[in-house]
């Protein structure tokens, strides 16, 4: 039977029957048929260097290819593998949720499937996370994203950093490390907003940035302008207090100056040229206000979103298959 977003079946971040592994790797997968068999090659040979208990979970959000097929022989074979996945895609974030509330381990590692990132550098966040951080952020090194990607990027974590009051240099990326005690209080939380990390270092958690290497992701990415401005939506709505205030004193303080600037230059142009450009001028005052008020609409129809989806109290997604073998009656 399908389970829903926490159905009673299971249990946010809390151990069962057979002892906590030390580390759990998260991995949100999405028609990643081609590199799926890699990613987990590459992660268990670096999680099995450390000597220490660990398991994976992918996570395989609709994927519309092969990658649940691939999933469900990999999980076959190796028993520190669990896979979930979802009746239709439903995006990143959730899947990182549905991930991270099946952790068993002191330590959540959570990594994309598209190899951007190195699971050699898996090993180097846990230690930053074993030494008494909170969190271990990665940094990448020499990013090869373009610059329609790093522009956007660099918004977002200028953003961020005055938000969290957290001063680290790249929220953007999902390979990070975190110890469990801090993501228990945010499990219900986490998943509703797109940054993860954020939400965890708003509540005060010490962080250190550890660099990690990144490569040019193959194929051509599934961001997009739109998503990259819903995203800067997400972030103003999530993590400023009040932004419909401080919108709103920006509208009035940019209206009246800009009305100012027409109306001193019209009288000036009327006096000395005896010709005021009255429609020139008047459009581009409606253009700049009806631009900011885009803007306001964008924020006031976030929070309608949020409202909508509490009110309703819909899951943030839908299991069709939890693939556990410490849940199966031949379990060892």
């Amino acid at each position: 039977m399908a389970q829903t977003e926490l159905g009673p079946d299971a249990e946010v971040l809390s151990p069962e029957r057979g002892g906590r592994p030390h580390v759990s790797l998260v991995v949100p997968v999405y028609n990643e048929q081609a590199t799926i068999t890699e990613v987990y090659r590459r992660s268990a040979e670096a999680l099995a260097a450390d000597g220490r208990a660990y398991e994976i979970i992918f996570v395989d959000d609709g994927s519309k290819d092969g990658t649940w097929a691939a999933l469900e022989a990999i999980h076959r074979d190796d028993p520190t593998v669990r896979a979930v996945r979802f009746k239709r895609n439903f995006g990143q974030h959730p899947a990182m949720h549905a991930g991270i509330v099946r952790a068993r381990g002191e330590v959540v590692v959570t990594m994309d499937a598209d190899l951007q990132n190195s699971p050699a550098d898996i090993l180097a966040l846990v230690r930053a996370v074993d030494t008494g951080h909170d969190v271990a952020s990665g940094r990448r090194r020499e990013r090869e994203d373009g610059l329609r990607r790093r522009l956007p990027s660099k918004l977002v974590n200028r953003m961020l950093r005055s938000f969290t009051g957290s001063d680290i240099s790249d929220f953007g990326c999902a390979f990070n490390a975190y110890r469990r005690d801090v993501l228990l209080p945010m499990a219900g939380s986490i998943g509703k907003q797109k940054f993860t990390k954020a939400l965890v270092l708003s509540t005060g958690a010490s962080v250190v940035e550890v660099d990690i290497d990144h490569q040019a992701r193959e194929g051509r990415s599934r961001y997009t302008w739109p998503g990259l401005i819903r995203v800067a939506l997400h972030v103003i709505a999530g993590f400023w207090p009040q932004p419909i205030q401080w919108a709103g004193m920006a509208i009035g303080v940019t209206a009246s100056f800009l009305a100012s600037v027409a109306g001193i230059w019209g009288i000036v142009a009327w006096i000395v040229r005896n010709d005021f450009p009255g429609q020139l001028f008047l459009a581009a005052l409606v253009l700049a206000i009806l631009g900011i008020q885009g803007l306001i609409f964008a924020l006031v129809g976030e929070y309608l979103g949020r409202l909508q989806r509490d009110v309703e109290g819909r899951p943030l997604y839908t299991v069709a298959s939890d693939l556990d073998r410490r849940r199966e009656p031949d379990a060892d």
